[in-house]
């Protein structure tokens, strides 16, 4: 898989770079790399990975495949880093000494993003997670200075280590019972296991996994660390962590569940939907009663989560199943829309100093360019129609009704509740008279910053006006 060889070998390239005596060639750089491996991961697409004969599919003793799935899973990941990487703007303003660490640290972690889209082999899977996760954990402590960096950076290490413990548990239960961590003989010896006594090894490990995979995509009750982790990380990689992480660990979540364990879902069906219902619960609630967006955001990330689990509910079948197109449009919709908030609440607080709604009064105003972009992308991520979040949530609902039509009806409710507190943010830009304090000098976005929120606008409305143009992709 070139993109995988690509993203590693110029990861340490821009090390090097880093050398440089300035550090405004990094970020031309990086998007290059980035839009290049982008190009040739499009390149694969019905054909393998067969670029000039260089690899074949599967490769790596099966390991690691490339197919339809993984191009598309790995598409959305390199689109979300490309559309993110404007925002990083300020630390080359500022002449951030440790940028270059910073960029390579967003390319290892898509070389992890990448493989636990692609693995066909739970030890693959596993490092792929590692790679993203020890990546995340670095960069959330990124601010040195800052103590809530720091603390951010430590409870996400701490509680992912024990998930990661969880989850590797899992994994040797699940070897153990089994005797392989090929995805298609683990489906073969799960349908029809050799010895009746293993089962309930081979159920608890299934479990197991699940929790470990779950604490990595903020699903309930395993999302205690996401508000304080979100808050405390520097908001570029809030963004980073929010979306690429998202994405991959549902991409990877629904091939376990469909390649592997299609014969165990009387295990996890219900655990799946139990996350589901708890995950929708909290992660609206939490959101509605914040008074930080940030915060607010970051509850909103555990809220989409349940509705990607609602996918998971649906996906007994091939990967090409509306469950798994549901979740890949959901995916990108939902990626789309948060980089475009994350990016003007990133410039809203580099120059006002605030992430709540206060920081944002007035900006119709002073700034109706990032008024419209992030009322754009709240409406996408409250499902209002039109936007890239409707057909997202349409699309996921229309593949569970037929199997449990009350979990469908649920998270219509708290889809309800979702468009206050999305519409929050909205109102304190246009109504909300501006708090004693409060800057109110226009925001200063530079042009490619610019260029860049109206491509995340007309592509949110886009995915909401053509959603046929991908819904039928996979």
């Amino acid at each position: 898989m070139l993109p995988l060889v690509l993203l590693s070998v110029f990861g340490i390239v821009n090390l090097f770079l880093g050398f440089l005596r300035s550090n405004r060639a990094l970020m031309p750089f990086v998007l290059v790399v980035l839009a290049l491996v982008f190009g040739l991961n499009l390149l694969d697409w019905n054909h393998a990975g067969s670029i000039s004969g260089l690899f074949d599919s599967p490769y790596i003793s099966q390991m690691l495949t490339v197919d339809n799935y993984s191009v598309a899973f790995s598409g959305i990941v390199l689109l979300t880093a490309l559309l993110l990487l404007p925002f990083s703007n300020s630390y080359v303003a500022a002449g951030e000494p440790n940028l270059a660490e910073y960029y390579s640290l967003l390319l290892f972690s898509l070389v992890g993003a990448i493989m636990m889209v692609s693995y066909n082999h739970l030890i693959m899977l596993f490092v792929g997670i590692e790679i993203l996760s020890i990546s995340m954990y670095c960069l959330a402590g990124s601010d040195k200075r800052n103590v809530r960096s720091n603390e951010a950076a430590l409870k996400y290490f701490l509680q992912g280590a024990f998930a990661t413990g969880i989850l590797l548990f899992g994994m040797a239960l699940l070897y153990g019972a089994t005797g392989t961590f090929q995805l298609s003989d683990l489906a073969t010896a799960v349908a029809a296991p050799a010895n009746q006594t293993l089962q309930p090894m081979l159920y608890v490990g299934v479990l197991m996994m699940v929790i470990g995979i779950g604490f990595k995509v903020s699903a309930a009750p395993f999302h205690f660390w996401t508000p304080d982790v979100y808050e405390g990380t520097p908001t570029f990689f809030t963004a980073f962590m929010s979306t690429v992480v998202k994405t991959a660990g549902f991409a990877a979540f629904l091939k376990l569940l469909v390649v592997a364990l299609p014969a165990a879902s009387t295990v996890w069906l219900p655990t799946i939907a139990a996350m589901c219902v708890l995950t929708l619960l909290l992660g609206n609630i939490g959101a509605a009663v914040q008074t930080s967006a940030k915060r607010m955001l970051a509850y909103s990330s555990v809220s989409h989560a349940g509705y990607l689990l609602l996918g998971l509910v649906a996906g007994q079948g091939k990967l090409s199943g509306p469950a798994a197109q549901g979740i890949f449009f959901y995916s990108l919709a939902y990626s789309v829309a948060t980089v475009a908030a994350f990016g003007v609440l990133k410039l809203v607080a580099d120059q006002r100093q605030r992430e709540d709604y206060a920081g944002l009064a007035g900006l119709g105003r002073t700034n109706p360019l990032l008024a419209f972009v992030l009322t754009v992308a709240m409406l996408s991520l409250g499902g209002i129609p039109l936007t890239g979040g409707f057909f997202g949530k349409f699309f996921i609902f229309m593949a569970v009704a037929p199997i449990n039509i009350w979990l469908v009806v649920f998270a219509v409710v708290m889809s309800m509740v979702g468009i206050y507190y999305y519409l929050r943010p909205v109102i304190a830009m246009y109504l909300r008279p501006a708090e004693p304090g409060v800057p109110q000098t226009p925001i200063v976005v530079d042009g490619f910053q610019s260029i860049t929120l109206v491509v995340l606008a007309a592509l949110t409305l886009i995915l909401g006006i053509l959603p046929g143009f991908l819904s039928g992709l996979l």
